[in-house]
C-alpha cells in the first residue's frame, strides 16, 4: 500500500460517507468536503417553529443493508437509533371511502390481496417468491459490481441467473399479466416509481423492490431519517474521517493526467485520490477541464434523469385523522401524471401526491398536539417556471384534495409552511436538471449502461452516487459508497490481505 496515501470524497452524502468508512476501515487518510452545514446532502434535516423536519427520503426499505452496512465496521443499527417497523406499511387512497392499508404480515397481505381480487393471493404467493430471487441474485451478484464493462456479467453463473431475472420484461407488463383490479396493478407497480422511471419503461428486474417493500417490511428510525446520517457520520468519524463542512468545492487539480486534489472555497487540499460524491454531471462538467471531461453536454442531456418534486414541509397545531405515516394519493389518473413527467414534460395538470405524517410514529418531531407532515409531488425534471405563485396553486390543489378525501380541515391548522423544488435541487445539490433522485434506472441506463465510476482520462478519479452504479436510492447509495472504495483500494494497491490487517488494527 503506498504509505499515507490520502483521499478527499466530496459530498457528504450516503454515498461520500459510505465510501470514507470503508477506505478508513483499510487504513487510508480521508477528507469529506462538503458545501453544507451538516451531512446527508438531500438527507438533511432542519428545525422550525418545535418541528423537526426531514428534508429528503422519508421510506426506510431494505433494512438488511442498513444492518449489514453497521456490521461491517463491528456495530449495529440497533446501537445508533431505534428502528420501528411501521403496520400498516402505508396506505394508498384511490377515491372517496377507498382506501387500501397494506399490512405488514404476509398472512394478512394476502388476505387483503384476495379480498380485493379472488384468485390473487395465490398470484401474489408466486410473484414475491420471483421477487425474492431477484433480490437475492440481484443483492448477491450485481449491485457489488462497479459496471466497467458488460464482461463483469459475463460469468456462467450470473449469466444463467441473469435469464430468470426478467431483464427484458418491463416492470408494467409484468404486474398486468398477473392482476386485472387497477388498485392492485398499481400498487404492485407504486415502489418501482422509486426508479425514476414508469413501470412500462422499468425492467421488471425491478419487481425486487417489492419483496423489500410487502416482505422485508418498511421501518422507521425514531427522531427522523437523519438518525442514519448521523450515525453513519459517528462511525466514520470513529475510523478516522475528517469532515470539513461549509467548503464547497470550486475545482479538481489534474496534474499529468492525475488527479491531485481539490480547491474549495477555504483553499486547497491534495490528494492521491479524488472520489465525486456530489451530482456527477456538476462535479465532471464544472470541476474539471473540458480536456479531462469523458462526457459531453450532449450525452448528459440525453440521460433519462429522474423526475424532480415539489415538496412541502409543514407543520399543523393539531393532530390528523384517517392518514397513516404513509399516504400514496392515487385518486386522480396515473397515466395522465406519468405522460407529464416522462412523455411531454410539463407541470402536471391533475397531479398524484404522496403525503408522509412521521409524527403519527414518533412524538419527538413536533410538538405536543401537533403534527408533522411532509408532501411530495413528482414532477418533470428540468421545467423552470418554478414560481411562488405556481408553488401556491399546487399547494391549494393538494390541500382540496386531502381535506375533501380525508373530511377535515387541514389548512387553517398550518403553523409553518415550507416549500422546496427544482429551483432549491438545483441550487442546494447542484442536481442535474433539478432532479431529485438521480438516474432513472431504465434498461438502457442499468449496470454497465450508466455512467461510469472510474475516470478514463483522469487516474485517480473516482464517481459515487446515484447518477452511477447501482443507482438511486439510499440503500444503493450506501452499496455505491462500498464499491467504489473497492475500486479506489485497488488504484492503490492495498491488498485484501492488508485491508483485513488494518480493519483489525482500527477496530
Amino acid at each position: 500500500m503506498q504509505k499515507n496515501s490520502h483521499v478527499v470524497i466530496i459530498g457528504a452524502g450516503f454515498a461520500g460517507i459510505s465510501a470514507a468508512s470503508y477506505l478508513a476501515k483499510a487504513g487510508i487518510n480521508v477528507t469529506v468536503v462538503e458545501k453544507h452545514d451538516q451531512p446527508g446532502g438531500r438527507a438533511r434535516s432542519f428545525k422550525a417553529v418545535g418541528f423537526t423536519f426531514d428534508m429528503g427520503p422519508s421510506w426506510y426499505w431494505m433494512p438488511d443493508v442498513f444492518d449489514q452496512y453497521f456490521a461491517d465496521f463491528g456495530t449495529t443499527v440497533a446501537e445508533h437509533y431505534d428502528l420501528v417497523r411501521l403496520d400498516p406499511s402505508y396506505q394508498v387512497v384511490f377515491g372517496q371511502d377507498d382506501a387500501v392499508e397494506l399490512p405488514a404480515d404476509r398472512k394478512s397481505l394476502l388476505a387483503l390481496f384476495e379480498k380485493i381480487e379472488a384468485g390473487s393471493a395465490v398470484k401474489l404467493e408466486k410473484f414475491l417468491a420471483e421477487a425474492e430471487y431477484k433480490y437475492r441474485v440481484g443483492m448477491a451478484e450485481f449491485v457489488q459490481k462497479p459496471g466497467h464493462s458488460i464482461m463483469e456479467f459475463a460469468d456462467l453463473r450470473v449469466a444463467k441467473a441473469a435469464l430468470k431475472l426478467h431483464m427484458l420484461k418491463d416492470m408494467g407488463s409484468y404486474v398486468d399479466k398477473l392482476f386485472t383490479d387497477t388498485r392492485l396493478r398499481q400498487i404492485l407497480k407504486f415502489p418501482v416509481l422509486f426508479l425514476g422511471a414508469t413501470p412500462e419503461d422499468t425492467p421488471a428486474l425491478y419487481s425486487l423492490m417489492n419483496y423489500a417493500d410487502l416482505e422485508l417490511g418498511t421501518w422507521y428510525p425514531l427522531g427522523g431519517m437523519h438518525q442514519m446520517v448521523l450515525a453513519m457520520e459517528r462511525v466514520a468519524k470513529s475510523l478516522g474521517v475528517s469532515f470539513k463542512y461549509e467548503h464547497p468545492v470550486t475545482q479538481i487539480e489534474i496534474k499529468d493526467a492525475r488527479a491531485t486534489g481539490v480547491h474549495t472555497s477555504h483553499g486547497y487540499i491534495a490528494a492521491d485520490v479524488v472520489i465525486g460524491g456530489a451530482d456527477y454531471h456538476h462535479v465532471e462538467q464544472h470541476l474539471l477541464p473540458a480536456e479531462h471531461r469523458q462526457y459531453t453536454e450532449a450525452y448528459w442531456d440525453k440521460r433519462t434523469m429522474a423526475p424532480s418534486s415539489l415538496l412541502y414541509y409543514i407543520g399543523l397545531n393539531k393532530r390528523l385523522k384517517g392518514l397513516d405515516h404513509h399516504n400514496l394519493f392515487f385518486d386522480t389518473p396515473f397515466a395522465e401524471h406519468a405522460a407529464e413527467i416522462y412523455k411531454n414534460p410539463q407541470w402536471p395538470s391533475d397531479p398524484l401526491f404522496y403525503v408522509c405524517v412521521p409524527s403519527l410514529t414518533d412524538d419527538s418531531i413536533s410538538p405536543e398536539g401537533c403534527e408533522n407532515v411532509f408532501i411530495l409531488i413528482p414532477t418533470a425534471p428540468d421545467l423552470g417556471n418554478d414560481t411562488e405563485e405556481l408553488r401556491d396553486r399546487y399547494y391549494n390543489m393538494v390541500m382540496d384534495r386531502l381535506e375533501k378525501l380525508t373530511g377535515q380541515d387541514v389548512r387553517n391548522a398550518v403553523v409553518y409552511k415550507r416549500s422546496f423544488a427544482e429551483k432549491e435541487f438545483k441550487e442546494d445539490y447542484n442536481a442535474y436538471k433539478g432532479n431529485a433522485y438521480g438516474l432513472a434506472n431504465t434498461l438502457m441506463q442499468t449496470a454497465f449502461l450508466k455512467p461510469k465510476m472510474r475516470s478514463p482520462k483522469v487516474k485517480g478519479l473516482f464517481y459515487t452516487g446515484q447518477l452511477t452504479t447501482p443507482g438511486p436510492g439510499v440503500p444503493p447509495s450506501l452499496i455505491s459508497g462500498q464499491v467504489v472504495a473497492g475500486e479506489v483500494l485497488k488504484d492503490l494497491r492495498v491488498s485484501p490481505q492488508q485491508q483485513t490487517h488494518e480493519s483489525a488494527a482500527t477496530l
